[in-house]
């Protein structure tokens, strides 16, 4: 069980993927992050170091000054493209519906996402829909059964 259907090489927030799984119809959509910190704010380590017991060393060796120049001019072309909107961060979003109801509209999501990452094929988003199908699954088994054990007429939230 999993999106056969993957995303594209480009996206934007909206695009979505779907698949049917136990008789249920799964969208996993992108949204945009609203969280505004920059790429070297949420990873540790972003900028690449010679200090040893700094995050982002770079490691002992030969040509290390080399090593340290080609991660430095990357780390800052990735920033470049993050300023000017190139790439993103997006939370995957899942919902279920089932015979074209909705149960669930936020069924499982992960967020901090990158996408359309510079010399990327998006694939993480894809793999990201698919990790988060079984838990969107669990939800959605979760409502029907709720609605299940409702008296007739009445819908417990």
């Amino acid at each position: 069980m999993s999106f056969s259907e993957r995303f594209a090489n480009f996206v934007c927030p909206g695009d979505a993927i779907t698949c049917e799984a136990d008789g249920f119809t799964i969208v996993a959509a992108i949204v945009l992050d609203d969280c505004s910190d920059a790429p070297d704010q949420r990873q540790n380590g972003f900028w690449p170091s010679l200090y040893k017991d700094a995050p982002g060393f770079i490691g002992p060796g030969n040509g290390f000054r080399e090593r340290f120049a080609k991660a430095q001019a990357e780390a800052e072309a990735i920033m470049e493209g993050w300023r000017k909107g190139d790439w993103f961060y997006c939370g995957i979003v899942l919902s279920v519906a089932l015979e074209g109801v909705t149960l669930d509209s936020h069924a499982a999501s992960l967020w901090s996402v990158e996408a359309n990452y510079p010399g990327s094929d998006n694939a993480n988003l894809t793999e990201a829909a698919n990790e988060l199908l079984p838990e969107a699954l669990d939800a959605a088994r979760a409502v029907l059964a709720r609605l299940r054990a409702a008296p007739a007429g009445e819908v417990q939230t």
